[in-house]
Formats: structure tokens, sequence, C-alpha cells
């Protein structure tokens, strides 16, 4: 079953990377400011928490190179891998979510490290990191992401 589901920004971002590449996020040093409509007191006592998930909206991404399966990268070493097995910006809702380090709230305005989102990005959401809902065991994935990742941050 599909519906429709009308989103809309709740903030927008301002960095010094103005295209998606794929590696050194790590640095990157981001405002996140609240949109016009939305309240100061929303980052109300944010400074509590060190970190930070944003859910954001890769609206630069170009519809015609999504695909549902593929080679990460496209590199022929990586197994074909669906499209929800990859954490590409090519993706059918094109929503990406990234954990970040809060580093200072000012008024309308938190700076926030490694997020990987590009100068005007779209922010949908904001939520804390809690210990509570991180995974409890260990946590599995493919040999190929670390080599994937080995520049990303």
């Amino acid at each position: 079953m599909q519906m429709n589901i009308t989103l809309w920004s709740i903030a927008a971002t301002r960095n010094s990377r103005t295209e998606a590449t794929d590696d050194y996020w790590g640095n990157v040093l981001t405002e996140i400011t609240l949109a016009d409509d939305i309240p100061t007191e929303a980052f109300d006592n944010i400074e509590a928490f060190s970190h930070l998930e944003i859910i954001f909206y890769f609206d630069k991404a170009d519809d015609a190179k999504m695909v549902y399966s593929g080679r990460p990268r496209g590199n022929p070493d990586y197994p074909v891998m669906g499209i929800f097995c990859q954490r590409k910006k090519d993706r059918p809702n094109k929503i990406g979510l990234c954990t970040v380090e809060l580093l200072e709230h000012k008024g309308r305005t938190i700076i926030v490290k490694g997020l990987d989102a590009i100068d005007g990005t779209p922010v949908l959401d904001i939520k804390p990191v809690f210990k509570e809902f991180q995974p409890k065991g260990e946590i599995r994935q493919p040999e190929w992401v670390g080599d994937l990742m080995k520049n990303y941050w």
C-alpha cells in the first residue's frame, strides 16, 4: 500500500561542502538553523546531548540516477546490493540520516560535526541520541563496507 506523505523542512544546513562527494566528511562543521516558522524554543536544552540524529532530504539528488540494485559506488569489487542495503543519496525517497556530534547551540542555530549533507540541505527532523536506542548486540556488516568507508569520515 502506497500513500502520499507531505513533509516540510524544519531547518537548513550551512557548511563548506557544495557537492555531494563520497569522502572526507569527518571534519565538516555544519550550522543548522531553524526555519522561520519553527519557534526558537524547539532547541531548548539541546546542549544536554552530545549527539543528535539528523534526518534530511537529498534535494539535489538526481531521480534518473536512482536504481534499486547495483554495486556500491559502481565498484566492480563490491557485490550487487539492493538500494536498502546501501546508504547512497540516489534512493526512492531521498531521505538521509546521520548521527552527528553537537558542538554548540546559539539561539536558533546549532553547530554539528560529521553531517554528510551539503550546504543548503533541508532538514526534516532532529532527534537526540539516547543510549537506550542504540543496538544492544554486535553490529554485523559485510567486509566491503569497511573498505568503502575508509575515507568517508
